[in-house]
């Protein structure tokens, strides 16, 4: 599933997957529940780090985690992006993501590709 941000934010209207900062006081996976909650009203299931990224835009450095996960409860609505999809890897490059997801992208493309022969 990946999201796309609203125009009024940094890197406006591109594809992203779900996430934010983790605040004082909460581990990683609690941060990544917490936010699946606050932009999309759904609970997740966290389960094991898929990959770590750390990327420089020009006014921030962002360090990412990503998480397997699962929505254990409820139905994704937009509560904070403007669309979001639900896409296979191939699909990938048919959308505009954000620069510090191209990482990200690759290696589930790399992973798809491994498990497809």
């Amino acid at each position: 599933m990946i999201c796309r941000r609203p125009a009024y934010k940094a890197r406006p209207l591109l594809w992203e997957y779900v996430g934010g900062k983790v605040e004082p006081g909460e581990t990683k996976q609690e941060a990544l529940v917490r936010e699946c909650r606050e932009e999309l009203d759904v609970t997740v299931s966290v389960g094991d780090v898929f990959m770590e990224v750390v990327h420089e835009y020009p006014d921030i450095t962002i360090r990412l985690t990503l998480f397997h996960a699962e929505i254990a409860e409820g139905t994704p609505k937009l509560l904070e992006h403007v669309d979001l999809q639900w896409i296979l890897p191939e699909e990938i490059p048919n959308y505009e993501f954000c620069p510090a997801d191209k990482d990200i992208n690759e290696r589930i493309a790399a992973e798809a590709a491994g498990f497809c022969g």
